[in-house]
């Protein structure tokens, strides 16, 4: 399924540039509207502060003569025959005669034509723009600011050919309804600051099943989410930080070290706040004092429509629907199987018939014909789980605190009950950011039925992690005591975390999102945090049609 729409009248020179470097890079970058720094994208823009600045002026062609001198910065010019449009870094020259010149972070590339296609054909384009406009432009040149040498690039008729067949290709790019295929084992893909976007080898991965990719390093996401839960406090912007106001006390967040803001009961943010937090993508999450999750507001959301297309036409599909919803639940029902069989701490008893059962569920997942079967099998199993689930408990934790028989919820009635639902409403927060971020819909799932308000993608993608981060962080608060008895505050039959207790678990649960585990399949090792961005990528993938089918993450 496709939408077909017409392409932007003119293309940015930069695309160009990408199209050549690599198509599918410019297909992310210019059609889907991906993007992400990385050291190299952070270093060309600090190089590219001086030149960004306007100054001088570039008069017309007319009004020069052989005694203009022509020295400008930061030239916007387009020509809709040629169908470009580039911000010239600097333009120089005398007379009708100039010459575009662009900035380049590195190191001039040790190579026969001197600089590399990608860059002689933006250089190129800019020079056709301004023939366009009446100049002569026979050459340009590019300055590495790196090892500040300045490369000749002349405009001869080949490469005017490669850049006009370059921006035709471009154009041609934009209604495919799937991005080229990524490139195979190339060195390009390292440095790409869209690497763990584009998913080069884990694609070819799914294609071929039988290479594992490479240990691409990505750099770890450094920013952490803050937590506020203040009753009537106040959040406001001051500069590059945030300030946080409760009774009497006062402390600061970076914006810049922020990824996501989740507010907890009464509290109050400003209106310039959030039209900060809306302008940086950091999302902002609500939640009752007590945790449950029940909106988020962040920007204007993804660009790429056509993924939450495929989304909403796969989940209108029974078929499609109940083979997303196959994986999740045998995914579900290993991992938990998985924790018992690592945790199990009662020696009088053996955990071979829980594991057993597990294991049958599991295996019968995967060949369920309708959806209520699939929601059976996993009723079944959450049952076996729950019933061994206190056998994880340690012997020198309260026993008359944590006291755990059976799952219950809405409102839980215990401790144990009380964490696991509150995990549950974090996990849930923190997939539907994930999701909304990689460009779904959080409302719209194959597994759990659509209602008002109920993020069902989010409680989807969420189920094979259920055990892997929010049971095992109350595994480990209570075994560690982190949480005790004093966390924990009873209303007749309903249990509930004080602000300390949520505070303390909180700090539990994002260890545990930031502990690193191995890829069953790919090998390399990333955190939680990252491996669910991971997840819902290659859940775009399987429904955009790029790779044949989604396997969900299961622990080894």
């Amino acid at each position: 399924m496709s939408v077909t729409n017409p392409a932007p009248d003119l293309i940015p020179a930069r695309m160009i540039n990408e199209y050549v470097y690599c198509p599918r890079l410019a297909y992310l970058e210019w059609v889907q509207g991906e993007w992400r720094d990385n050291p190299d994208t952070e270093t060309g823009r600090h190089a590219h502060r001086r030149v960004d600045k306007k100054s001088g002026k570039l008069p017309e062609p007319e009004d020069m003569d052989e005694e203009i001198v022509v020295h400008a910065r930061s030239v916007t010019l387009s020509d809709m025959e040629l169908g470009i449009i580039a911000k010239l870094d600097l333009i120089e020259g005398e007379g009708n005669r100039v010459t575009p010149v662009d900035y380049k972070k590195g190191k001039r590339p040790h190579i026969a034509a001197g600089v590399y296609d990608p860059e002689r054909v933006q250089l190129c384009a800019q020079g056709l723009l301004l023939r366009k406009h009446g100049y002569e432009a026979e050459e340009g040149g590019i300055y590495y600011v790196g090892s500040k040498e300045h490369v000749r690039v002349p405009f001869d008729d080949t490469l005017v050919e490669l850049t006009l067949a370059a921006t035709d290709g471009l154009r041609k790019l934009w209604n495919e309804p799937l991005p080229p295929p990524p490139l195979e084992d190339s060195p390009k893909c390292p440095r790409c600051s869209l690497v763990s976007i584009c998913l080069p080898d884990e694609v070819n991965w799914y294609r071929h099943l039988d290479e594992a990719p490479r240990p691409i390093a990505v750099r770890e996401e450094d920013k952490m989410p803050l937590y506020v839960q203040a009753p009537f406090g106040t959040i406001r912007k001051k500069g590059e930080v945030l300030e946080i106001e409760a009774n009497d006390e006062k402390c600061t967040a970076r914006l810049n070290e922020i990824s996501h803001l989740a507010l907890f009961g009464n509290v109050h943010l400003t209106t310039p706040t959030l039209q900060t937090l809306m302008q940086r993508e950091i999302p902002v999450t609500w939640h009752t004092q007590g945790g449950w999750y029940y909106g988020h507001a962040q920007g204007l959301g993804h660009k790429n429509v056509q993924l939450r297309i495929h989304q909403f036409g796969a989940s209108f599909d029974a078929e499609s629907s109940l083979k997303i919803a196959r994986s999740l639940v045998r995914a579900k029902i290993l991992n938990c199987r998985t924790l018992l069989r690592r945790n199990w701490r009662c020696n009088e008893e053996s955990p071979e018939k829980a594991l057993k059962q597990l294991k049958y569920y599991a295996a019968s997942a995967p060949r369920a014909q309708e959806m209520a079967t699939l929601l059976g099998i996993e009723g079944q199993a959450a049952s076996i789980y729950f019933r061994a689930f206190s056998k994880m408990l340690s012997p020198e934790a309260d026993a008359t605190t944590f006291d755990f028989t059976r799952r219950n919820r809405r409102p839980p009635r215990d401790p144990i009950n009380a964490l696991l639902s509150y995990a549950y409403s974090i996990l849930t927060r923190t997939w539907a950011a994930t999701l909304h971020g990689v460009g779904f819909d959080p409302y719209v799932g194959f597994y759990h039925q659509p209602r008002p308000g109920r993020p069902a993608l989010a409680l989807d993608m969420m189920e094979p992690f259920r055990p892997l981060l929010a049971d095992s962080a109350v595994l480990t608060a209570i075994n560690n005591g982190e949480v005790g008895p004093k966390d924990f505050v009873q209303h007749g039959d309903q249990c509930g975390l004080t602000n300390n207790g949520r505070k303390a678990f909180m700090g539990t649960l994002e260890r545990r999102l930031g502990q690193h585990v191995t890829h069953p399949f790919f090998g390399y090792r990333l955190s939680y945090r990252r491996l669910l961005e991971l997840e819902a990528r290659l859940l775009g993938r399987y429904l955009s049609g790029e790779i044949d089918h989604y396997i969900a993450f299961t622990t080894r």
